[in-house]
C-alpha cells in the first residue's frame, strides 16, 4: 500500500502525524510526505522520505496578513466560526454561515492555495492508495480526489473543526433550499470539478479522523473516529546528563512550545514574574524556554535552571508538575506520565483544550493574560498539595496507555483502504 501524508508547514503539525508514518513504514508500506520544500529538512530529520511541493511559506506569517481583522476571541482562542467548539450557544445560522465564508477567504484558501496543484499532480503521479492529511492541509482531500486514494484526517488538534461543521450542517439542513449556502463545499467542490469529480462532505472531514487524545478530552461529534494513542516526537533529540537521575525535590517544568519563537512571536505570560513566584518554594524549576526568551530576563532564581531545549518525553517522568500554554503536543506528552498541569493557553484551541483538561481532573487552569505571578504561585502550591490531582493524572495517563498503538492502527488503514479507494 502506498501512504501519502500531507502537512502544511509547521512542526506542531507534521510531528503529530510522524509514529503513525512510522508505524506504516515498518508494516511495510511505501510512505511519503509532502509539504512544502524548506519543509523538506523536517521530514527528512525523521527518517522519512519527503515529497516537496509548491511554494514556501510561513504559514503563521501567512495567516497574520491575511487576517488582520479577523473575528476573535482571546478567551477562546478559536476565529470564527470554529469558537462555536467552545461556546455552542453561538452556533446559528447566520453567525456559522458569514463565518464559513469569512475562513474559507481569509485561511483555508492562503493555507492551501500553496500546495494544492502540485500536490494533485504527484498524486496522480504516484497514485498514493491512502491519503492522510492534517485538518487545515486541505490540499490533501483536494489531492485524493484527483487520484481516487481513500483519505482521512489526522488532528493534532481538538477536532474543533469537524464539531463546528457538525453544527453548520444540521442548521443548513433546516433552511428553504435557495439559502442553503456552503462556501467551504464551494471551494472544495470547485478543484474536485478540476479534477473530474464533485464536492463530497469527506472533503471537509475525511472518510474518517485518526484523533489522538483521550476521550475524556477528546471533543465528541458523529464523525467516523479512530482513537490513536499518542506517541511523543519532538524531532532530534539528546537526552542531557542532568536528566540521567531522578531529582531531589519536586521538579516543576515550565514550557512555552516552540510553535510561537519560531515565528518570530513572543510568549504571552510573563516568564520573570512566574520564575520570582517560585524562587522561594522548595522545587527545582527546570524552564525549556528558547534563548530570545532568556535574554529577556533580569534575573535567574536559585532554584531554576534554563534550557533551550530538552526532549519533553524524557523530561516528562521526572517532573512533580508542568506549567505550559496549552499545545497539543505538550499536553499529552505530559499526561502520558501521572503529571498535573497547570495551563496557561493563550492561542487557537489552548483554551478550549484546557477547559476539557480541567474538567477531567488532572488540571488547573490560567488564562494566559490573568497568569500574574501570586496567582501561579497559588495554583502550584495547589497542584502540589492536593493528591487528587495526581491521582486523576494517573487515571488520564491509565487511558491512553489503554488505546491502540500506531501499530494497532495499521490493520485498520489497511481496511479502510480497500474499502474506500476508487479502482483503478
Amino acid at each position: 500500500m502506498r501512504v501519502l501524508f500531507v502537512a502544511n508547514p509547521e512542526k506542531a503539525h507534521v510531528l503529530a502525524m510522524l509514529p503513525l508514518a512510522w508505524a506504516l513504514r515498518t508494516a511495510g508500506h511505501e510512505v511519503r510526505v509532502a509539504g512544502t520544500p524548506w519543509f523538506a529538512d523536517v521530514i527528512t530529520q525523521a527518517g522519512l522520505t519527503a515529497v516537496p511541493v509548491g511554494r514556501d511559506y510561513d504559514l503563521w506569517k501567512l495567516l497574520h496578513r491575511s487576517m488582520p481583522g479577523w473575528t476573535y476571541r482571546p478567551e477562546f482562542g478559536l476565529p470564527t466560526p470554529y469558537d462555536v467548539a467552545h461556546d455552542p450557544d453561538r452556533a446559528d445560522w447566520a453567525y456559522l454561515s458569514k463565518g464559513y465564508a469569512d475562513i474559507v477567504h481569509l485561511w483555508h484558501k492562503p493555507a492551501s492555495f500553496p500546495m494544492i496543484a502540485a500536490l494533485a499532480d504527484f498524486a496522480r503521479h504516484w497514485k498514493p492508495d491512502l491519503v492522510l492529511w492534517e485538518p487545515l492541509a486541505m490540499a490533501g482531500p483536494i489531492a485524493a480526489k484527483a487520484c481516487g486514494a481513500a483519505h482521512g484526517r489526522l488532528l493534532w488538534s481538538l477536532d474543533v473543526f469537524g464539531v463546528t461543521r457538525e453544527n453548520f450542517l444540521r442548521l443548513r439542513a433546516q433552511q428553504s433550499p435557495g439559502e442553503r449556502t456552503d462556501p467551504l463545499g464551494e471551494w472544495l467542490g470547485g478543484y474536485a470539478r478540476m479534477y473530474g469529480g464533485e464536492f463530497t462532505e469527506d472533503m471537509v472531514t475525511g472518510q474518517f479522523t485518526v484523533d489522538q487524545m483521550p476521550a475524556s478530552v477528546r471533543l465528541e461529534s458523529a464523525l467516523p473516529t479512530l482513537p490513536m494513542r499518542f506517541v511523543p516526537y519532538g524531532g532530534p533529540a539528546v537526552v542531557p546528563k542532568w536528566l540521567w537521575t531522578r531529582p531531589e525535590r519536586p521538579r516543576v517544568a515550565l514550557t512555552m512550545g516552540l510553535s510561537a519563537t519560531d515565528h518570530d512571536a513572543g510568549y504571552e505570560v510573563g516568564v520573570q514574574e512566574i520564575l520570582d513566584s517560585l524562587a522561594d518554594l522548595d522545587v527545582e524549576v527546570v524552564a525549556t524556554i528558547a534563548e530570545s526568551e532568556q535574554d529577556k530576563l533580569v534575573r535567574v532564581p536559585a532554584n531554576a535552571r534554563l534550557v533551550s531545549y530538552v526532549p519533553l518525553h524524557a523530561l516528562a517522568p521526572t517532573c512533580s508538575l508542568v506549567i505550559h500554554h496549552g499545545g497539543y503536543g505538550t499536553f499529552l506528552t505530559m499526561a502520558r506520565e501521572p503529571v498535573p498541569q497547570l495551563v496557561m493557553p493563550w492561542d487557537f484551541d489552548g483554551p478550549t483544550l484546557a477547559r476539557r483538561a480541567a474538567e477531567q481532573g488532572g488540571s488547573l487552569v490560567l488564562q494566559a493574560d490573568r497568569a500574574a505571578g501570586a496567582v501561579v504561585r497559588e495554583a502550584v502550591l495547589r497542584l502540589l498539595d492536593d493528591p487528587e490531582f495526581r491521582s486523576r493524572a494517573a487515571a488520564l495517563r491509565d487511558e491512553i496507555h489503554a488505546m491502540p498503538s500506531p501499530n494497532e492502527l495499521v490493520p485498520r488503514l489497511e481496511a479502510l483502504s480497500l474499502r474506500h479507494r476508487v479502482a483503478d
